[in-house]
């Protein structure tokens, strides 16, 4: 396989085949990400070189592979002429396959039309990843990241009308001190209207000469310290209200990984941070975490 360039992926998707179908990110101007630094230019692969990725996959791993994810940043942006071809040559060349999915922006889902989403899911595009990172929108705006509370909310009623599995992403520490209980109160009233099937929060990271980190430098943006963070997780889980989603914390840059269904295990989840607040269950290292 043939990659250009650092390739990400979520957490559950370690055991997926990643197809590098788009190069860096569509949008690239979140104030806290150096992801697709390496690919300032983004573009569409030659659809002829994905598909012999595909084939030479194929040859390699067989009916070894379950799951594809099709990266880089938000490769739904892919016009159908693009995609169609990449999930019928999954589907046919990897027998054993259950889904394929993407990392996804609000805005690549609402240009999209209604049948274009169903023509995608009907092809076997199973899920996307979202990642909203707050539902606050002063905290949108001050990320960059591109969307509203409001065109969140419609992208995944939209993808959800299509019949696609939503992973909803939210990132805590997004706010800075100064917006923290905002940004985990919005969070979790926009994880409730969003409804998804899987629910994740990771930890900021302000790495050195984003434009996050140049506010950080200047005083305009403090990052809450671990019990900030922590207590922000806990209005999360105590509010965050879906049908039924199910809820990690298991990325590397989190201190506590947890694990439930929300609002099910709600309860429990509290309790266990309450614990970890108060000092009776040990945080992750320093240098165990990582983006």
């Amino acid at each position: 396989m043939r990659y250009v360039g650092k390739v990400y992926r979520p957490p559950s998707e370690a055991n997926a085949y990643i197809l590098q179908a788009t190069i860096g990110c569509s949008w690239n101007k979140c104030t806290y990400c150096t992801m697709y630094d390496d690919k300032p230019v983004f573009r569409n692969r030659d659809i002829k070189e994905v598909l012999e990725d595909i084939a030479q996959a194929g040859k390699q791993f067989g009916d070894r592979i379950e799951k594809v994810f099709v990266a880089d940043g938000d490769a739904l942006i892919m016009p159908l002429s693009n995609w169609l071809p990449i999930l019928e040559a999954c589907y046919a060349t990897f027998p054993k396959l259950r889904r394929v999915s993407c990392y996804a922006m609000a805005s690549n889902i609402v240009e999209k039309s209604d049948d274009d989403l169903r023509v995608l899911r009907e092809a076997g595009l199973k899920q996307l990843y979202i990642g909203p990172e707050s539902g606050d929108d002063p905290t949108l705006k001050r990320i960059a990241k591109g969307s509203t509370f409001d065109e969140h909310v419609e992208a995944a009623q939209r993808a959800k009308a299509a019949g696609m599995k939503q992973s909803a992403i939210f990132l805590l520490g997004a706010g800075g001190i100064a917006r923290s209980e905002e940004h985990a109160f919005e969070s979790a009233r926009l994880a409730t209207a969003m409804n998804p099937e899987f629910l994740s929060a990771l930890t900021l990271t302000v790495i050195p000469n984003t434009p996050i980190a140049r506010l950080q430098e200047r005083g305009k943006f403090v990052l809450p310290d671990i019990e900030g963070i922590l207590k922000e997780l806990r209005i999360f889980i105590a509010n965050a209200k879906p049908s039924s989603a199910l809820f990690r914390t298991n990325h590397a840059s989190n201190y506590l990984p947890l694990g439930g269904t929300l609002p099910r295990d709600s309860a429990r989840l509290v309790t266990i941070l309450d614990m970890a607040l108060s000092g009776e269950i040990p945080l992750r290292e320093e240098w165990m975490r990582g983006l």
